[in-house]
């Protein structure tokens, strides 16, 4: 039985937990909230209170193969903090949650080869690249929906889409949590990969159609003047993995629920 932590067991790292128990998967989930403790345990999470801040991580938490790091952190000293009790467990293999944020907005379709810009994460995703105690994948996912996170609830009180006639870059929660698995259960570490829908509609007609499923207000766009976009590629990721997303039509219909 492969033994998992997940660091951080929110809106991605949760549900991963779950569908990874159902696999047969050995799983430690860990929360920064002494009441999410229990809701974790009643998923058959053996759950952990975890928060990197502090000095020190219980060592239980570490005690497995692979580590999944889902945290929204950005500090590089508590990473830097991090990594060094990582390289005191018995962790082999890292899974780093990145985001395509770090790519600008050139106006191209992006792959894990083109420039990045200063962000963070790029500082973090190094620390654990270039360590040699574990071998790290790092997942750069675009824009996360599913669940309760809903695109409707991103522009309420009349605040503005910027960019409209630019194009979307997302991700299904389902796609996200599928992933990961494909990586773990094919070995593949030691990679950065861009994990992006296929489908870019324009930020106007994605919105909008988003608003219909919900019976909605259509919201409000900025009126920009230079066209500014990027569309990441995610082919690097499917010919590697041999995946085919599960959520590749980001104009659904009211029907679908996300």
């Amino acid at each position: 039985m492969q033994k998992v932590s997940i660091l951080g067991c929110g809106w991605l790292g949760k549900p991963l937990a779950v569908f990874l128990i159902s696999k047969g998967y050995l799983v430690k989930g860990s929360t920064t909230s002494d009441e999410k403790l229990k809701l974790l345990a009643a998923e058959n999470i053996i759950s952990f209170l975890v928060d990197i801040s502090q000095q020190e991580i219980n060592k239980d938490f570490l005690d497995v193969s692979i580590l999944i790091i889902a945290i929204t952190s950005k500090n590089e000293a508590d990473f830097k903090r991090l990594i060094s009790q990582i390289e005191e467990a018995n962790i082999q293999k890292v899974i780093f949650i990145s985001s395509t944020s770090v790519y600008p907005s050139l106006n191209k379709i992006m792959t894990e080869n083109d420039a990045t810009q200063e962000h963070p994460l790029l500082t973090i995703e190094n620390l654990f690249r270039e360590n040699t105690h574990f071998n790290t994948t790092i997942i750069r996912f675009s824009g996360l929906f599913g669940g309760e996170r809903h695109p409707t609830n991103w522009f309420q009180n009349g605040r503005k889409i910027p960019q409209p006639n630019g194009f979307v870059n997302m991700i299904h929660l389902t796609d996200c949590i599928a992933i990961i698995e494909k990586i773990i259960e094919q070995n593949y570490f030691g990679e950065t990969f861009n994990a992006c829908s296929n489908h870019h509609p324009t930020r106007k007609d994605f919105y909008e159609n988003a608003c219909k499923t919900k019976n909605v207000e259509t919201p409000i766009f900025e009126e920009n003047e230079a066209l500014n976009w990027k569309i990441i590629s995610s082919e690097k990721l499917q010919k590697t993995l041999n995946y085919q997303f599960l959520v590749d039509d980001l104009l659904w219909n009211s029907d679908f629920k996300i």
